[in-house]
């Protein structure tokens, strides 16, 4: 194992930042300072350019007339000042798609604020807290084995939307008026509608305005999603998971990018976490900018409610200590835990079900994150079993590579280990979370839905600390989820798009399979310049659940990952994740599945030129030319091999 990739541990090859900068980013700058003149082919060219798809269905719009007054375009011979970039207000980061990269400013301090109203010790807020908890639990182990009319199928993937009407009749405060309003509806019949027209002063008597009917109110948008699965863990193990605060953020690093214990307001009754009532924060997030993250203060309680059974349900404490505007709100949400006998495993029924303000949602994402699907119940439990694969694969003896090679138990723990670290990095790296301050590409740089960021500072011994540079855009592709999967994690096809393996030799040099699909992999992979030459060694993870599919990867120099294989330390190896997210372009319907795949490809690399004050215009043109150059990469390959592409069985 120490001559992993050819040379192992005699020094050959230099450190991750050199391995990843030759040939790599430093080298495409220095190429673009000496091109700027010769104009290269940018992101939104390279995206119309033959792909025979109307813009509209690629998440492109003409960019919208710019104030030269508000927008930082600079010409190319100009300074790009960092203070400047970021306006959650400016064209850059919403043009003509209404999006927003983060959230606002007066919304990122609220733990605090929530924390001094709550005062967790005192009455009258405590008891108002445990009272809300309580009925929460109420309603979720309600809405957990209830079945039609509460619930309705969708689609062939079988995950369960609410029907609004029917949870009032169950759930709401109903009086005849009520009643007769959600008959009209049902019979369709809007002729025997009150007037609600706010303007024409009409009010029927005896009728309080609600909220709803007042000038200005806009109404939060509901998801109601069910899910059911069976996860190979006992439900204590999964109870585990859910309350313990730092596990939680780590088994969920898909989905949470923050979470912050507040307080414990009820302690266990019996040594377990029966009973426990805690307050927290947390914010909930997709693979990309173009997603705003859903930030929520929560009370979430735990409890077992039959023997066998636990229930754990979060509800938002918004209603008790109001703020001026929210944006997402969570309903009683959460999940039923049941023991299957004499095996192990456990039957969860998951609901989640939320209140959200969209009106910052992407365009491009609208379809698959107003239906709930991109946040819906089925990703929570695709979450834990994904975990409990991984944890068996952890614990396995051996596993094959292709030669036949053995790689030993701490060589696969360590490997593992590594993996896990590289994929939790690129969740938290390119989400929309309020501490990741995005900033969009200036229109004469690029497209204009690209964002961009710096990120952790990169330190490798012996040389000087480099920040990072976190780049990132959204492209849709008229293939589906599984065809762009196959082809983007498979080593006979990373030739066809990574830049820094075009025309070598890429084979995959050893492999942990982590789920029942073999697809779901962590995999060594070794460019060769020629037979006897290593260019790079890539670490990768690759899977695929019935919510989305993500390609993982960083190089690794030679002699660390010969270490990582002999079971040495997996968190002195330093990372730089990239990769791509694949969701479906729109919800699964009836017996269809969606045709198209909306890709994020995101980046992270170390880079030399930019400061705190400075962004050079040759950075800005790099990270064009690179999404670039790789959107028409991928797009050039599948379509020569859309109908002929074979997944090699892997």
């Amino acid at each position: 194992m120490d001559n992993v990739g050819g040379n192992g541990a005699n020094g050959r090859y230099n450190n991750l930042e050199e391995q990843f900068n030759n040939g790599g980013f430093d080298n495409i700058q220095n190429i673009v300072a000496r091109e700027l003149e010769d104009p290269m082919v940018g992101f939104q060219a390279a995206l119309r350019d033959e792909i025979g798809v109307p813009d509209n269905q690629l998440g492109l719009d003409q960019p919208p007339e710019m104030n030269p007054q508000q927008d930082d375009i600079l010409p190319n011979n100009e300074e790009f000042s960092s203070p400047s970039l970021y306006n959650p207000q400016s064209p850059q980061n919403s043009p003509g798609s209404e999006s927003s990269t983060n959230v606002k400013p007066d919304h990122m301090n609220r733990a605090s604020d929530l924390l001094m109203a709550v005062s967790i010790g005192a009455d009258p807020n405590k008891n108002k807290i445990i009272e809300q908890a309580v009925g929460a639990m109420e309603e979720l182990i309600k809405m957990a084995t209830l079945g039609e009319p509460l619930w309705q199928r969708i689609g062939n993937v079988e995950m369960e939307t609410l029907n609004g009407i029917q949870y009032l009749r169950e759930f709401g405060c109903f009086d005849p008026t009520m009643e007769e309003i959600i008959r009209m509806v049902e019979t369709a019949d809007p002729q025997l509608f009150p007037s609600f027209d706010v303007n024409d002063g009409y009010v029927a008597p005896d009728i309080p305005v609600a909220p709803f009917l007042k000038p200005g109110f806009e109404p939060l948008h509901i998801e109601g999603s069910r899910d059911i699965g069976f996860v190979n863990m006992n439900p204590m193990n999964i109870v585990e998971l859910l309350m313990d605060s730092k596990q939680w953020p780590m088994v969920f690093s898909s989905i949470v990018s923050r979470t912050t214990l507040l307080g414990v307001i009820l302690d266990s009754v019996d040594g377990s976490y029966n009973g426990v009532l805690q307050v927290m924060t947390a914010e909930f997030h997709q693979s990309t900018p173009l997603i705003p993250t859903r930030q929520s203060y929560f009370a979430r309680y735990c409890k077992r409610v039959a023997l066998g059974t636990w229930g754990v349900v979060d509800v938002s404490l918004e209603n008790l200590f109001p703020y001026p505007q929210v944006l997402f709100r969570r309903r009683p949400s959460g999940c039923l835990i049941q023991e299957i006998p004499d095996n192990g495993t456990s039957r969860i029924t998951w609901v989640e079900h939320v209140e959200v303000d969209n009106k910052y949602l992407h365009h491009l994402f609208r379809p698959i994150v107003s239906s709930g699907f991109a946040f819906g119940a089925k990703r929570w439990i695709a979450a834990i079993n994904r975990h409990c694969q991984w944890l068996a694969a952890s614990m396995a003896r051996t596993t094959p590579t292709d030669a036949g090679v053995l790689i030993p138990q701490p060589g696969r723990e360590s490997l593992l280990k590594l993996a896990e670290r590289m994929t939790r990095n690129f969740f938290l790296n390119f989400s929309s979370c309020t501490e990741n301050l995005w900033m969009g590409l200036p229109l004469n740089f690029g497209a204009e839905d690209v964002r961009f960021r710096f990120g952790n500072t990169l330190v490798v011994p012996g040389k000087p600390p480099n920040k990072t540079l976190i780049f990132t855009t959204s492209v849709r592709f008229p293939v589906p989820v599984k065809f762009l999967f196959d082809f983007l994690r498979h080593e006979h096809s990373r030739n066809k798009w990574d830049m820094l393996s075009n025309g070598r030799l890429v084979r995959e040099l050893a492999y942990v399979i982590t789920g029942e699909d073999p697809r779901n992999r962590v995999s060594v992979m070794q460019v060769n310049s020629s037979p006897n030459t290593v260019e790079i060694l890539y670490l990768q993870e690759s899977y695929s659940d019935e919510t989305g599919s993500y390609i993982v990867y960083s190089p690794v120099d030679a002699f660390t990952m010969s270490v990582i294989l002999n079971g040495g330390n997996p968190n002195a190896a330093a990372i730089l994740s990239s990769g791509f997210a694949i969701l479906p372009d729109k919800p699964p319907e009836q017996g269809n599945e969606p045709v198209g795949s909306i890709l994020t490809m995101s980046f992270q690399c170390a880079d030399c030129q930019s400061t705190d004050e400075f962004i050079p215009p040759v950075t800005l043109k790099t990270i064009d030319i690179i999404l670039a150059t790789t959107v028409a990469s991928i797009r050039n390959a599948i379509m020569d091999n859309r109908h002929g592409m074979q997944s090699g069985g892997k």
